[in-house]
């Protein structure tokens, strides 16, 4: 009634509504922040799925002598930071074969890596080219993710558009994976894994369902605590230790100033960046649309002025190579574009590390870390 609304009125005028997690020091002292309030956030986002599934079957570590080099196939590879990771771990990679459609992404990793054999359309991969191909030890891929994350108001879900480019990853991990007898295995003896990857900001349903066609549960894996910037997402795969906590190795920048140009005059304003997605303006920080970056311009009486990441910055935050995406005069919005559709190496490196204990490895090559 207009009486109960009028009471609300001036409830709402003379409350000062804050969030604590923001702006803490703006709120009662008896409000804290909880220093575990991202895995709290996690923990909630990777609440069980409908359906109990079976533990997936992990092969014990092959002893140093069979070990041999790993042959990879990545489906939506975009600029090939699976490799990059594999790489850095130092793993002997005998075979990487990438299906990717944009030939931005295609460019930048055919000047670094010229042995990665291209497939173009993942639709179009045949039984028989696979076959060809094969025998592979370890399926990547992480489907697109516009029409299935809820900050897209216009998406289609998982049956329509790009949403529906799951099912082919399913139908090529269904004839990938080794039968239950060995006989029918596709590798006969050789280990089998895999890893899909996609958006934590996906609705139950959908996520439901990826799990279904799996027949597992995700874990959530964010790289906040290993590089300088958020970036929550669900990993599914047969990989051991899948759910282990993310520590950061020597050299890794968890924060921002860490990647920031040196000697340039330039300050971080943020400590953690917001996730970063192919939008300009996913950059800014916070609702207010804040630069994370002060710049001294080195001109008298001239005051410092903000600025947004550079791409050798952003490489930086993703644990890729200095100048990795300079390729082909390609523009800087084309840069973090293909940088934000991308995995965050120093997490897949976190999750591939368990498969030296299958796979070959050589000397491990300097990390993306060391050559910036």
């Amino acid at each position: 009634n207009r009486s109960s609304d009028l009471e609300l009125d001036k409830i709402t005028a003379k409350t000062n509504w804050n969030c604590f997690l923001c702006e803490p020091e703006m709120c009662p002292a008896p409000l804290r922040v909880r220093q575990d309030w991202h895995q709290r956030v996690q923990a909630l986002f990777a609440a069980p799925d409908p359906i109990e599934y079976d533990p997936l079957v992990i092969p014990p570590p092959l002893p140093l002598a069979e070990r041999r080099p790993i042959r990879v196939l990545s489906l939506f590879d975009g600029i090939a930071t699976g490799y990059v990771a594999l790489k850095n771990l130092g793993f002997d990679v005998e075979l990487y074969v990438a299906a990717e459609i944009d030939c931005d992404a295609v460019r930048v990793s055919s000047v670094h890596h010229s042995d990665i054999t291209h497939l173009g359309d993942v639709q179009k991969i045949s039984r028989k080219k696979l076959n060809e191909l094969g025998p592979f030890d370890l399926l990547l891929g992480g489907s697109p993710c516009t029409e299935l994350s809820v900050a897209n108001p216009q998406r289609k879900g998982i049956y329509e558009g790009s949403g529906r480019l799951f099912f082919e990853y399913y139908r090529i991990f269904e004839y990938l994976k080794p039968c239950e007898a060995d006989s029918c295995s596709h590798n006969g003896s050789r280990p089998f894994f895999w890893l899909f990857e996609n958006v934590m900001s996906m609705t139950s349903n959908v996520r439901s369902t990826i799990s279904r066609f799996l027949q597992c549960s995700p874990v959530v894996v964010d790289a906040f605590q290993v590089s300088a910037a958020n970036r929550r997402r669900y990993f599914w795969g047969n990989l051991p230790g899948m759910s282990r906590s993310l520590v950061p190795l020597p050299g890794d920048r968890v924060t921002l100033q860490e990647c920031l140009e040196p000697n340039c005059g330039r300050t971080a304003q943020f400590n953690k960046l917001r996730t970063v997605t192919t939008k300009q303006n996913s950059i800014k920080q916070t609702k207010a649309a804040l630069f994370p970056v002060v710049e001294e311009l080195g001109i008298d009486d001239a005051p410092p002025r903000g600025d947004i990441l550079w791409c050798t910055e952003l490489e930086r935050v993703f644990g890729l190579p200095k100048h990795y995406t300079d390729v082909n005069n390609m523009s800087k919005q084309n840069r973090q574009r293909l940088i934000g559709q991308g995995w965050s190496v120093p997490v897949v490196r976190h999750l591939l590390s368990p498969l030296k204990d299958y796979f070959k490895c050589v000397t491990a090559l300097p990390s993306a870390e060391a050559t910036s």
